[in-house]
């Protein structure tokens, strides 16, 4: 299937690693170019030197999403770099697992706010190319209850944006969709570090999934490009959860 992204300008925030960097990789397997941002320097120049072999301009700085004028920075150097903007990709995530104030604010700065501001500066961009797509990455957490608040409400709060967003600038032939991976194993991730540290407590929760064991960020990756591509034309305002089957609930 031509997904119909070959020329195209994508940006993906929190890209150095796990599901940001298999989206930005997939991406540039499709002919797109790739702006990525995150806050560490060496994965992120390493994810675009591997961008870069794919054939495809890729764009990459250093950028705390929780700082509205480094935001603003990379989003520049992002437009400049390629020349045109048709996709974004709101990836990054605080995750903060605490329940204290400080968690509070920074999943607020971080995981509502970075995609709220994200998109306010890209949309016009959209624009100038006649439409375009945007995704923003959830998670399953956000539909449950026994999970930290701060996490579990702000992914929420990202999925109802992204709703209205949708209906919003659909007749701008703005496409937006969020998409909710459940557990998600990758290098240096959170169940990665699960499964070498505490195997007992990594295994209850592979226990959880019907579909019999994590996912993996290029699985996820898969879904969110498909729902920035041409073929997903008529998918907006989606939550489209991947995750084997482990979010029970029939909404």
């Amino acid at each position: 299937m031509d997904l119909g992204l070959a020329g195209k300008g994508a940006i993906v925030t929190g890209a150095s690693r796990g599901i940001g960097r298999a989206t930005a990789l997939t991406l540039a397997r499709e002919g797109a170019h790739v702006a990525i941002c995150a806050r560490g320097k060496e994965a992120l120049e390493a994810t675009a030197a591997d961008l870069r072999a794919l054939g495809v301009k890729a764009h990459a700085q250093t950028c705390d999403l929780g700082k509205p004028d480094e935001i603003d920075a990379f989003l520049e150097g992002a437009y400049t770099s390629l020349g045109r903007v048709d996709a974004l990709v709101n990836n990054a995530s605080a995750l903060s697992m605490g329940d204290q104030e400080g968690d509070w604010r920074t999943s607020f700065e971080v995981d509502l706010l970075g995609c709220v501001r994200a998109s306010q500066k890209v949309v016009p961009w959209l624009r100038e190319q006649g439409g375009g797509a945007i995704v923003h990455v959830s998670s399953t957490a956000a539909l449950e209850g026994a999970t930290p608040a701060p996490y579990s409400a702000l992914k929420a709060a990202l999925i109802s944006f992204a709703k209205n967003q949708a209906i919003a600038l659909a007749p701008e032939n703005i496409r937006v969709n969020c998409v909710a991976p459940g557990c998600i194993e990758f290098p240096g991730g959170v169940w990665d570090e699960a499964h070498r540290n505490d195997p007992e407590f990594w295994a209850q929760m592979v226990a959880t999934i019907p579909g019999g064991r994590m996912g993996t960020a290029e699985e996820v990756a898969n879904v969110i490009v498909f729902a920035l591509s041409e073929p997903a034309s008529w998918v907006r305002g989606e939550l489209l959860c991947v995750d084997g089957a482990q979010h029970k609930g029939n909404l």
